[in-house]
């Protein structure tokens, strides 16, 4: 049961967000925008495994891969207004989002940064 509640509310989110969008992007882009998946995952873990330590570890790692994560929501829309098909234009952009992941891992791992 806890896994299907679980199941639900993150699905709920989802469908929300996609459905508030259809009359207002501005408000679909601030619930989109909050962290509410990652904050979702943080309860979930911590009821999962009462571990604060594995919880600290997973918003770290959020935090750094915030950053590229960026390069989708930056590649979509040029690629978009330059006339590029949809699903070419996300499929590209969520490309560049991998490589930013890799390339961040790589520069973390450098620098000695723990994921």
């Amino acid at each position: 049961m806890y896994y299907l509640t679980k199941l639900i509310v993150t699905c709920a989110l989802i469908v929300a967000v996609s459905e508030v969008a259809k009359r207002s992007s501005l408000v679909a882009a601030v619930l989109a925008s909050l962290p509410i998946v990652s904050v979702l995952a943080i309860i979930w873990l911590y009821l999962d495994t009462q571990d604060v330590d594995k919880v600290a570890g997973l918003a770290r790692s959020i935090f750094w891969l915030v950053i590229p994560s960026l390069l989708l929501f930056i590649s979509l829309p040029i690629l978009l207004r330059s006339g590029v098909n949809f699903y070419a234009s996300l499929s590209v952009s969520i490309g560049l989002t991998l490589a930013g992941y890799f390339l961040m891992v790589l520069v973390l791992q450098k620098l000695g940064v723990q994921l």
